[in-house]
Parts: C-alpha cells; structure tokens; sequence
C-alpha cells in the first residue's frame, strides 16, 4: 500500500514534521517524486517498508534507546550483527536501571519532605525549604 507523509504519520502515530526529523537524523529515507523534484512533480509515496520502519524507531524510542542507538541498531540489522545489538541493549539496560535507582532516591527524599510537612509545626514549609539553597 502506497501512502503520503501525511497517512504515513497517521498510521505510525506521528506527525509528519517527526517524519520529517528522522529523515534528516538519517533513520528513514526519503522517497523519490515521480517526475522529478521540480514543479509539477509527483508527490513522494511511502509504502510498507517505511511504515516498518517508523513504527521500529517509535517502539525503539519507547523502550528508552535514543536516536543515535536507533541508528545504530539499523546498522546493525543490516549486517545482522546480533552481538552488537545485545552489547547495545544491555548498556540501555544499564543507564535505565542508573536513572531508576537516580528516581528511587528522589521518590524516598519527596515522601520523606513531605512527611515531615504533614506533621505540621511552625516555621517554613520543609519541602519549599528543601528547594530554597539560601534557606538555612
């Protein structure tokens, strides 16, 4: 099935102009007009291959890989190199268990904050105080 920019969008859950960014970013190619790219041209087509392709880098994103290893993890499907694609996802695996662990101590912080103002008493708000460096 043949599609534009703009049903390709809709059918990956995007908008053209994110389309648009990955074809810069280099992770999706941009098809040829019929009839050249000078007025009177035909209106690039998109077809399943693309949508693939969108929907791969949106699921990649969403399991926390970034553009740059998005790239990377084409590179690698291309040469079908799955030892490299594991080296990726584990060093993914990693920095989100670093940020979970970074979320944990500030969850633990907030509730302790706000505890201690739910206990009431006099005197500033001990979570605004927290924030406030020249508080003392």
């Amino acid at each position: 099935m043949q599609r534009t920019i703009g049903k390709l969008a809709e059918a990956g859950g995007v908008g053209v102009e994110t389309i648009r960014y990955y074809q810069r970013r280099g992770l999706m190619g941009v098809p040829v007009r019929p009839g050249g790219d000078g007025w009177g041209a035909g209106v690039r087509r998109y077809d399943e291959t693309d949508l693939r392709r969108l929907k791969f880098i949106r699921a990649a994103q969403s399991a926390g890989f970034t553009l740059e290893e998005i790239g990377e993890l084409l590179a690698l499907d291309e040469a079908k190199d799955r030892a490299k694609v594991r080296a990726l996802t584990v060093k993914r695996i990693a920095a989100i268990d670093e940020k979970i662990a970074t979320l944990s101590e500030a969850r633990t912080a907030l509730s302790k904050l706000a505890s201690e103002c739910a206990a009431g008493g006099g005197g500033h708000c001990p979570i605004l105080q927290a924030f406030d460096g020249d508080a003392g």
